[in-house]
């Protein structure tokens, strides 16, 4: 269920409609222009110092123990170089007739519970499934012809993986992307598709990073970083152009970090334009480092991020985007498991699209807290790379949460008839057997006792406690 929008068709062809058309340049010129007096405070759009040199973490997109590396393969030195608008106004004419503009759908649902108009930035139908083809393809052709010639390495479980294979295809560089032994099929044969070479290494991404890293020192190869490179940001940042020409109204920007390229670029194209602006990140609860980042002042570790949101499972923030990210989003919020896989049910239901976990964290935090953002609101759809299996045990998951999708334990008295009787107490409160597991021996069952694993299809949380409370004054002792 990757959702991957047909590449045959030449490079960036197929660009969605956007529910608002882009203002004139007479409309543009009014919200900012590179010489309208940017140059000073966040309106700049320009940040300070930052360095590209590693960072480490783990996760899909991001597991970084190094740095974007030279084309000897060893890290490069420090940068200075502040990220402007002027940077990410190249990168979006560097991308022109290669990234699509992706477009802006309304979310009638979502505009209800906010109290104000909400829409939904669809980067899950950009090439390769999500945003990352617009910064590989900005850091691969800022290469030199000697770089080109060497070759790009990239680590990634997912997304990255796809947009540096098709950066580098587009551009005629050789690529080689390393994935952890356990990467969905679906993820692997994409990435090939896409023109690279597949090498599995390791059973988690820091692990196929380090892989990636030791092949760029042996062999002379590009290292693309996935987020810790202000070419990646700059390029990321152009969706960031694209908001802001599609809904010039808007005052809430949501979007999902992992190691912060896209919030970060985002953040200095809106802050430099439209100030005014509130930039909100979204993090795991259990893959959130930039919460006490942002309280130490410096990219922190955290231990083991555990998260459904592969594509923001990052454990140590980027040097580069942290200071950005410090100095331009507004807040960072956490979403639960839950509520990503209830915004990732909603996504599929009410708006028709397929949706990775992290690219619906922005969806999650606003059901979590409408009432809290100001609207318009514009949240970022970050990718639509989903393993098919893993998208099935996701959807369950979120009807769960969602009170559909009831599974209970429950002991009855073993003799002829009794499930039939239980099935048919099932059946007068309207609940749908899905599965039943009748288990007649164990050690914890006495010798007149069965015990059965139910899995149900609800009509709501109500409905659910009226199940339990309904089988209990039946007779029935529900373990669960």
């Amino acid at each position: 269920m990757a959702a991957r929008h047909g590449d045959e068709d030449g490079p960036g062809s197929g660009s969605g409609p956007a529910s608002h058309p882009a203002p004139s340049a007479s409309a543009s010129a009014s919200t900012g222009s590179a010489g309208s007096g940017l140059a000073s405070g966040p309106a700049s759009g320009s940040v300070g110092s930052a360095s590209a040199s590693g960072s480490e973490g783990s996760g899909s997109e991001g597991s970084a123990s190094g740095g974007s590396a030279s084309a000897s393969g060893s890290e490069e030195p420090e940068t200075t170089k502040a990220i402007t608008l002027d940077d990410i106004r190249g990168a979006q004419k560097t991308l022109s007739g290669i990234s699509r503009l992706t477009a802006l759908e309304g979310s009638r649902y979502l505009s209800g519970l906010v109290g104000s108009p909400v829409h939904l930035k669809c980067e899950n139908l950009q090439r390769t499934g999500s945003f990352k083809l617009r910064g590989g393809y900005v850091r691969i052709s800022g290469l030199s012809p000697e770089e080109r010639a060497a070759g790009v390495v990239a680590a990634s479980a997912g997304n990255h993986a796809q947009g540096v294979a098709l950066a580098a295809s587009l551009l005629g560089v050789r690529s080689t992307v390393f994935m952890p032994e356990g990467a969905p099929l679906p993820k692997i044969a994409a990435t090939r598709d896409y023109g690279a070479e597949v090498r599995l290494r390791g059973q988690i991404v820091d692990e196929t990073m380090r892989a990636a890293q030791e092949y760029a020192e042996r062999t002379g190869a590009v290292f693309i970083h996935p987020f810790d490179h202000p070419d990646i940001i700059a390029g990321q940042g152009t969706v960031g152009l694209e908001i802001l020409e599609q809904c010039p109204e808007v005052r809430t920007v949501v979007v999902g970090i992992g190691g912060g390229g896209l919030a970060a670029g985002i953040a200095v194209a809106v802050k430099a334009l439209r100030p005014d602006v509130r930039v909100v990140g979204v993090q795991a609860e259990g893959a959130a480092a930039y919460p006490p980042s942002l309280a130490a002042g410096r990219p922190v570790s955290i231990e083991a991020p555990v998260t459904m949101a592969d594509g923001i499972k990052v454990g140590r923030p980027g040097d580069v985007p942290f200071q950005i990210i410090d100095d331009l989003v507004d807040e960072v919020r956490t979403v639960t498991e839950d509520e990503l896989s209830s915004a990732l049910l909603l996504c599929l239901e009410r708006a028709k699209l397929v949706v990775e976990p992290a690219g619906a964290s922005p969806v999650a935090a606003l059901l979590s807290a409408p009432e809290s953002f100001e609207g318009p609101v514009v949240a970022v759809l970050s990718g639509g790379n989903v393993d098919p299996l893993l998208m099935q045990r996701i959807l369950r998951h979120g009807m769960a949460a969602a009170g559909r999708y009831l599974s209970l334990r429950l002991r009855l008295t073993d003799r002829p008839g009794a499930l039939a009787t239980l099935l048919g107490v099932l059946s007068t409160l309207d609940a749908n057997v899905l599965d039943v597991s009748h288990v007649r021996t164990n050690p914890r069952l006495g010798l007149s006792e069965a015990e059965v694993e139910l899995h149900l299809e609800t009509k709501g949380t109500d409905h659910c406690e009226e199940v339990r409370e309904a089988l209990r004054g039946a007779g029935y002792t529900v373990m669960a």
